[in-house]
């Protein structure tokens, strides 16, 4: 597989605060511990603190989640008991089948960090964690995933937390499926609820490289964090802090990602998930009948942690507090949030991790090489929209393509010296002749556009074959990463995933085109 690195900043999809921030520049440094390098881990490794009593908790929390695994699961679970372990983690939605590609890039991302801080730091252990959002209930989101340009969706009439549902239903959905997929068969057939089956599957293809999943949805991880529920809850502290910190970047110039609520924490319970407001004197649950006075609410606290459920402004505070953890792998728009939470993460008194970014990719397979091969377009040009693409095909393809920029300079010139004879006999003019200056390059801008529009008639063929390969590699005039699921790759290539492991690198901030060979 021959493989590419463009640079982030060329291919157009990436927000200026993201860009900002692996560019290191200084006026974003007060929104983030350390920057990430393998140099610069060494400082959260010796300065992260984490109780016997909280890695106690969280040893017994997977051990009960892993207990049906073989014994070598149980050995890593075991490791993060001693002081010298520390975990890095990604997290994601629990997506039907994997969901888009970039899942299971950031589960190679975190892996890949695991094993270049274990080569970096070899007194050390690093557990590569993935974070299933098993709390989160936007069903929608999770539904559905596509296989060679088809979408398959999960219908169903459940609610509430999503890792707490039935994925049995989705033996409809493998009947739709032309392709044998026995390691999701296994995984949504034989399990009770999402979350068992994701760490399933997970498992099945990644589990011999050490990752763990976690399902943080446990009464005894949440009594850990009941501390940060009531300054949430009864202080609004999260809201204070993280507006203050809103303020700061808005100042920078920059657009912030999410906005923290008055209360950032949903009641749930059952099939209930529901934010919980305050109402008065009192915290009612929206489109319930449940309404806590402080001191009922209190009790709650103190008894039912579990009831409790972080939105997506204290989640990240969740997994620190439950966590031995030293770094957070996430996309561009989750390590944006991240860096307007470092003001409720000192507040709290909660180590604040190094936030690195997922790797990106683009694979192109053997057709669409041969194909791109032939228009001889740099792979570089296949992120420019489509009307940009166009133009620079048929530059490419046209052995003297139209170019009026020398007629248009020599009328600008023209008009210049016009201008001024006419300022010179009469100031009155000088604006008529402006307008008409703006008249002529209106017209000289649509014959441009007429030239251009027969030079792409001739090149029919081509620019079709070139939109054909945009959309396959695009898919909607999206990212491949954000629509297409793994499978599509997988069944076709076994060895896909060993390739990704083995191309990554967690620390390289590029986008990585990946072309196969012949």
């Amino acid at each position: 597989m021959h493989v590419q690195h463009l640079p982030l900043s060329r291919t157009g999809q990436f927000s200026e605060l993201f860009l900002d921030y692996i560019g290191q520049k200084d006026s974003l440094k007060p929104f983030y511990r350390v920057f990430p390098s393998v140099k610069n881990m060494e400082v959260l490794i010796r300065n992260r603190t984490f109780g016997a009593e909280k890695r106690e908790t969280l040893r017994n929390v997977l051990r009960e989640q892993y207990a049906p695994y073989p014994p070598l699961v149980h050995t890593q679970i075991d490791s993060l008991q001693h002081e010298n372990t520390f975990t890095v983690t990604t997290g994601h939605q629990l997506n039907i089948f994997g969901g888009p590609l970039y899942l299971i890039y950031k589960l190679v991302t975190v892996i890949n960090l695991a094993k270049q801080l274990k080569a970096a730091y070899p007194h050390y252990h690093f557990v590569p964690v993935y974070w299933m959002a098993t709390e989160d209930h936007d069903f929608e989101e999770i539904s559905y995933f596509h296989l060679y340009g088809q979408k398959h969706a999960w219908q169903t009439e459940q609610a509430g937390a999503v890792g707490r549902m039935n994925p049995k239903e989705l033996q409809t959905v493998f009947g739709k499926i032309a392709e044998k997929l026995p390691l999701f068969e296994k995984a949504y057939l034989e399990h009770d609820t999402l979350a068992d089956a994701t760490r399933c599957w997970v498992h099945s293809l990644f589990g011999e490289q050490g990752l763990l999943c976690m399902d943080a949805d446990a009464p005894t991880l949440k009594a850990h964090f009941r501390d940060i529920m009531r300054e949430d809850i009864f202080r609004q502290t999260t809201l204070r802090e993280v507006a203050q910190v809103n303020s700061q970047l808005a100042e920078l110039g920059y657009k912030t990602q999410v906005n923290p609520r008055e209360i950032n924490f949903f009641y749930l319970h059952e099939s209930i998930r529901e934010r919980i407001v305050p109402q008065g004197d009192r915290f009612a649950v929206l489109n319930t009948a449940l309404s806590f006075s402080a001191t009922e609410m209190e009790t709650l606290i103190e008894r039912h942690p579990e009831r409790f459920s972080p939105n997506v402004m204290l989640r990240p505070v969740y997994q620190e507090v439950i966590l031995p953890n030293l770094a957070y792998i996430g996309g561009p728009a989750e390590v944006v949030y991240w860096l307007q939470l470092k003001g409720i993460f000192d507040a709290c008194q909660v180590s604040f991790p190094a936030l690195v970014p997922r790797n990106f990719a683009l694979v192109i397979n053997k057709a669409s090489a041969r194909k791109a091969e032939k228009l001889g377009l740099p792979v570089a040009d296949y992120f420019l929209d489509e009307a940009q693409l166009k133009r620079k095909y048929v530059e490419h393809a046209v052995a003297q393509p139209v170019q009026i920029a020398g007629e248009k300079e020599m009328l600008l010139q023209t008009f210049a010296s016009l201008r001024e004879k006419a300022a010179a006999l009469d100031q009155t003019l000088e604006g008529f002749v402006g307008a008409q200056r703006q008249r002529v390059v209106h017209i000289l801008e649509h014959i441009e556009k007429r030239l251009r529009r027969a030079e792409e008639q001739n090149q029919t063929v081509g620019i079709s074959q070139l939109l054909n390969i945009k959309e396959k590699l695009f898919p909607g005039g999206s990212l491949q990463e954000r629509v297409d699921n793994f499978l599509n790759f997988y069944l076709s290539d076994p060895q896909f995933l060993e390739k990704l492991l083995s191309i990554f690198d967690p620390f390289e901030f590029c986008f990585y085109v990946m072309t196969e060979k012949e």
